[in-house]
């Protein structure tokens, strides 16, 4: 994972919203988030800044719920252990 060193890390362009409501990725942006032509992106309203919206790949999101489900299936396994042995 790429470290972010500043916000120039951060900010590609600025682009404008057409009347279809549609935006341009930049170039930079796709080509650093490995996006391409076909790519499922998912728009996700940021939960704690309500007006914030967050694009995500649809196979990244995947991946990160199957590993986030392994590890809580392994965290709860351990929580079940430690209180059968307080038993």
């Amino acid at each position: 994972m790429e470290m972010i060193n500043s916000i120039d890390d951060m900010i590609y362009s600025i682009v404008t919203v057409g009347e279809r409501g549609q935006l341009v990725i930049p170039a930079e942006a796709r080509k650093n988030c490995n996006i391409s032509p076909g790519d499922k992106l998912v728009v996700i309203k940021d939960p704690i800044h309500q007006k914030w919206l967050v694009l995500a790949k649809l196979s990244d999101l995947q991946d990160i719920h199957d590993t986030l489900s392994v590890r809580l299936e392994d965290f709860k396994d351990k929580l079940n252990k430690i209180k059968e042995e307080d038993i």
